[in-house]
């Protein structure tokens, strides 16, 4: 077995033959629907038919089936405005909701400034800046009576969104269920619409009725795995098939079949695996934010912190139109994910950002390292399309068959191939910590500059350079020892350096991406997610605060437990890398 005969035998035409058949015999794939239930049956018999040790699970879940909304203008001039309700919305008394509308950008809290929208409807752009589950959860903190969203794509888009406005990353705990769970009216409208209500709202007083339905509830979901486990380490792979009304072809039955198709490949060569496999198909992405890939986080805890050495997310390959790569991934990963895009994909663009808590990457509190990716279009199409990354048919009726590129899809499988390559053959696993360990020092020594009084943030940044230097030592042992393969002693070593990897990723990346830490889940689009550790985020607020006020007197204590939090992660981390490094010399 070598990589080269993994990605040969990977076909994208396979793949793209299940896309046509997901997207035919099984469309509108609604957590909780039949149709649901028929795709996690389908991916049962598929794994299994590739050798996979197979299995349905099923749990209740918190789900939504919203149905068509509308928008009545009442002035300054009348019409109505095609619109769908959004999954969790309230919903609206039979007459629907009035008020004055107010349009709000992006709908992040810096976009509303001082202005008060209490009893007033907001109008919002339809983007990841932030989610919609997050501007609907500050549109209902800020006492709003509801909110329209208008589509992205551009200015002659027509589409109407489906989408979901639940902020409680999978089924809520009891406070997630009081604090996370927008409480208002929401709906998606055309992008057309949308420019010309903002534009109306720009001249003068814009007031509108809207009208929600949504039945939201327990249903029974079911979710498919598939296992080459045999109690070694593993990967796990994994991505969603629930889906909204229609084909729904990139998103995600393109994702799907990538996964049934690698799935099929390296279960063949299974034998020849240094570790073990574990494939994910989740439900409860679209209409219950992330339900099972969170389920099966808390219920395989034991084994994920034992032995997974790292989750690869799929999820919306191959979109036509796209032209380049752009990766995602935990610090831990960044300098083999670029690398091995690279070696695939040749002279086309290839982009890294640290990843966000979206999509299912539910695996974060566990400390996996985590990664995925696929082609997208460049920045200034994004721009020009009001930051539709996925293509203006994302989460709409239109998302359908020619929406996936065929050359595409098979440049994806074998990128996605060469990533699962390393993590499941070599002796040593592919992962560096000197790009955390740097960025814990950036941060650190940023936020010590400030000079909060009695928090010293100067002590955690000493920490995190003495993690660094640690890092950089053990990152030259496991290059060291990667380049000695067939060495008699590499295995001893390597079990040493990936002990030291998985203690690493354990504890860093907890504290380098959540708020809730390991054992919770942040809502979704939580505005400190996309910072470095970003329970610290409030620290820069807390520096400019009256230090005789009551908000700072109460962000002062929050913020000297999150920086001792940090600084025991540190010097912990140093003395694991210390230690793994000596005993490898």
């Amino acid at each position: 077995m070598s990589l080269q005969q993994i990605q040969a035998e990977v076909s994208g035409d396979a793949a793209f033959a299940r896309i046509a058949h997901i997207t035919s015999a099984i469309p509108s794939r609604l957590a909780g629907s039949e149709n649901a239930r028929r795709m996690a049956e389908y991916a049962r018999d598929e794994l299994a038919a590739a050798g996979l040790r197979s299995r349905l699970h099923e749990f209740p879940g918190l789900v939504s089936f919203p149905s068509e909304g509308a928008l009545a203008v009442l002035a300054p001039e009348a019409r109505t405005i095609e619109a769908f309700t959004l999954g969790h919305s309230a919903s609206t008394p039979p007459e629907g909701v009035e008020g004055e509308l107010l349009y709000v950008a992006s709908g992040a809290e810096a976009d509303y400034g001082d202005r008060d929208v209490r009893g007033r409807i907001i109008l919002t752009e339809l983007s990841y800046s932030p989610a919609r589950h997050e501007k609907a959860y500050i549109a209902w903190r800020r006492g709003a009576a509801g909110a329209v969203m208008m589509n992205w794509g551009d200015e002659h888009n027509t589409a109407v969104p489906f989408g979901s406005m639940k902020s409680a990353w999978g089924n809520p705990t009891p406070e997630a269920l009081r604090d996370e769970m927008p409480d208002i009216p929401c709906i998606g409208i055309a992008r057309t619409e949308g420019l010309r209500l903002k534009a109306a709202c720009a001249a003068g007083p814009v007031r509108v009725r809207m009208r929600a339905t949504a039945d939201n509830g327990w249903r029974q979901l079911a979710m498919t795995t598939g296992e080459l486990d045999r109690g070694r380490q593993f990967l796990l792979v994994g991505g969603h098939m629930d889906s909204w009304f229609g084909p729904q072809a990139t998103d995600n039955a393109a994702g799907d079949a990538c996964m049934l198709e690698l799935a099929r490949v390296y279960a063949r060569h299974q034998d020849d695996l240094r570790r073990g496999l574990v494939v994910g198909l989740w439900m409860g992405h679209e209409t219950g934010t992330m339900i099972s890939s969170s389920r099966f986080a808390d219920t395989n805890w034991d084994r994920l912190r034992a032995r997974c050495v790292g989750y690869l997310m799929i999820d919306q390959p191959a979109v036509t139109g796209a032209s380049e790569w752009h990766l995602s991934s935990t610090d831990d990963a960044q300098a083999y994910l670029s690398r091995a895009t690279a070696e695939v994909v040749g002279d086309t663009p290839v982009h890294w950002s640290r990843m966000q808590k979206n999509g299912d990457s539910s695996f974060f509190g566990v400390g996996l390292p985590s990664f995925g990716g696929e082609m997208t279009f460049t920045a200034e199409e994004i721009r020009r399309t009001a930051l539709a990354s996925l293509g203006w048919w994302h989460h709409s009726i239109h998302n359908t068959l020619d929406k996936v590129d065929r050359d595409l899809l098979a440049v994806h499988l074998r990128v996605y191939a060469r990533w699962m390559w390393d993590l499941m053959t070599l002796p040593v696993l592919p992962f560096q910590y000197r790009p955390a360990a740097a960025r814990f020092v950036e941060r650190l020594e940023e936020l010590a500059g400030l000079g909060v009084p009695e928090i010293d943030m100067a002590g955690a940044a000493t920490a995190a350079r003495g993690f660094l230097a640690a890092a950089e030592a053990l990152d030259g042992q496991s290059r060291a020892w990667t380049e000695r393969a067939g060495s008699g002693e590499q295995d001893g070593a390597a079990e040493v350096l990936n002990g030291a990897m998985m203690r690493l990723s354990r504890l860093l990346v907890p504290v380098a991406s959540t708020v809730a830490g390991a054992y919770g889940q942040d809502r979704y689009g939580h505005a400190w997610q996309t910072q470095m550790v970003p329970t610290l985020v409030p620290y820069r607020e807390l520096a400019a605060m009256d230090p005789e006020s009551e908000a700072y007197r109460t962000g002062w204590v929050a913020m000297v437990r999150a920086r001792n939090r940090v600084t025991d992660v540190m010097a912990e981390a140093a003395r694991i890398c210390a230690e793994a490094a000596r005993q490898v010399m």
